[in-house]
């Protein structure tokens, strides 16, 4: 992502233990990307991901909150919904796949295919009120459901079936 959507700036989340390598540390400053405290609220990661979209970065962020090591989708966290709600921001779904074989074909000398999928902008169309848990999880639901829209059958993981996709807070742009 990062070479294909130069040169506008793009941001993304990465674990806070990546920063304890200093090889990595030094990578990871180097790109502008945003530490998180996994596991819980890090307010301080989501304060630097609104002002990253506010000042005209594209965010990169896997709704599941973590890479899985099969490839296949696993659920979504909510976190997605609170940046979106808080940035009125659009979202580009994309996805990547067949980069779970890297580690074994690398061993190998074989060349790893891998594939990148982009789907249509959208935004989410928040209803009047407080934003409760319920709906919160139905509209990350319904992002997720546009990831696996994009996937291969066997990808798609948790949201293996289609047929609950929905779109009632989904504009399309």
């Amino acid at each position: 992502m990062f070479t294909h959507l130069q040169p506008r700036n793009i941001t993304g989340f990465a674990k806070a233990e990546t920063w304890e390598n200093p090889a990595m540390a030094f990578l990871f400053d180097l790109w502008g990307a945003i530490p998180i405290q996994r596991g819980e609220a890090d307010t301080n990661a989501i304060r630097s991901a609104l002002e990253a979209l506010k000042g005209g970065k594209i965010l990169a962020i896997a709704p599941e909150g973590t890479r899985s090591g099969h490839g296949k989708l696993g659920r979504g966290h909510p976190g997605i919904v609170a940046l979106a709600h808080h940035s009125l921001a659009p979202i580009l779904p994309m996805v990547y796949y067949g980069g779970e074989r890297l580690r074994d074909n690398l061993n190998r000398l074989k060349r790893t295919d891998f594939f990148i999928r982009v789907g249509k902008v959208f935004t989410l169309q928040f209803p009047e009120g407080k934003l409760d848990r319920a709906i919160r999880n139905e509209m990350v639901e319904e992002i997720m459901y546009q990831l696996a829209e994009l996937l291969p059958e066997e990808y798609r993981g948790y949201y293996s079936d289609l047929s609950k996709s929905s779109t009632n807070f989904i504009k399309f742009v």
